[in-house]
């Protein structure tokens, strides 16, 4: 498995914008159990979703200064590949371990499947989905600028269905008081900005300048800065464009800086990276032989 570790000065944007072809390859059970020692054993994991920019619309952008600063001082991924169009199928993928068969933002095709929420609490690990302009916890359907198809937990009936995991999924407000300390702060974070913050209908700047203000506040929480905790930008797809290539961004202790990682990884491979920092089962074939993220990491 090739890796480049980017010497500096070179900085991420300075890797060509072509995207590398996307591998197949298997992992073998030895591999695996090796690449998942190497994950660090984080006490927090806050995933960023954004929306439909391709790599090069981010790396590089003049107008994303604030994530370019993030991607030049930290770890950048630059092989790395949405699962398919639209949205909703990639964000069940990162929850869930695969689409389903659902290939449109539908918002009654819901599910019966096992999820990493499942898998979490079992493990007695908690949990949140933070949605931004969602009008209350638990809320179905579409509430503009919110946008259901962005909220992947609301689909799977074990945590729609049951009030208790339901209330779970709560309006982006929750976080700043739930980071204040670490005992009130869910070991899994998945944030979804409104359809303007997430670059879905707003501009590359209008987003650059949401999360310019959000970022700063979770990584000088109380929770981030005294707990070991990782945090997560990643894009859900590259819209209308079939290489599908996004950027993902890490920042946290144990991440390396200023390295751009050449391994060729998907959401799968996320999800199996969350799931081996907390040594949870893999729910699908897919993110069992997607390989785990390890290059990122010291």
């Amino acid at each position: 498995m090739a890796i480049l570790a980017v010497s500096w000065p070179f900085l991420p944007h300075s890797v060509p914008h072509q995207p590398l072809k996307p591998l197949s390859r298997s992992v073998s059970s030895t591999d695996s159990a090796k690449l998942k020692s190497q994950i660090p054993q984080f006490d927090h994991i806050a995933i960023v979703m954004m929306e439909n920019k391709t790599y090069s619309e981010i790396i590089g952008n003049k107008s994303a200064p604030y994530l370019n600063s993030l991607a030049d001082s930290n770890a950048l991924t630059y092989n790395y590949f949405a699962i398919t169009h639209t949205s909703l199928p990639n964000y069940l993928a990162l929850i869930g371990g695969d689409t389903f068969g659902i290939t449109s933002d539908c918002t009654n095709c819901f599910l019966d499947k096992p999820n990493l929420t499942d898998n979490l609490d079992k493990a007695h690990k908690s949990w949140k989905g933070y949605m931004e302009s969602m009008p209350q916890s638990c809320f179905v359907g579409d509430n503009p600028p919110y946008a259901q198809k962005h909220n992947p937990f609301i689909y799977f009936n074990d945590i729609r269905l049951n009030p208790d995991r339901c209330q779970k999924i709560v309006p982006l407000t929750s976080l700043e008081t739930d980071l204040t300390n670490p005992l009130t702060t869910p070991n899994f974070i998945f944030i979804s900005p409104n359809l303007c913050h997430d670059m879905h209908d707003c501009s590359v700047k209008v987003g650059d300048d949401w999360l310019s203000q959000q970022i700063p506040q979770i990584l000088n929480s109380p929770t981030f800065k005294t707990t070991n905790s990782l945090l997560i930008i990643t894009w859900d797809e590259a819209y209308g464009l079939n290489a599908n290539q996004v950027a993902t961004i890490l920042v946290g202790p144990h991440v390396k800086q200023k390295f751009v990682s050449q391994t060729r990884y998907d959401h799968y491979s996320l999800l199996h990276t969350v799931e081996s920092v907390w040594n949870l089962p893999s729910l699908t074939d897919n993110d069992k032989a997607a390989d785990v993220m390890s290059d990122l990491f010291n």
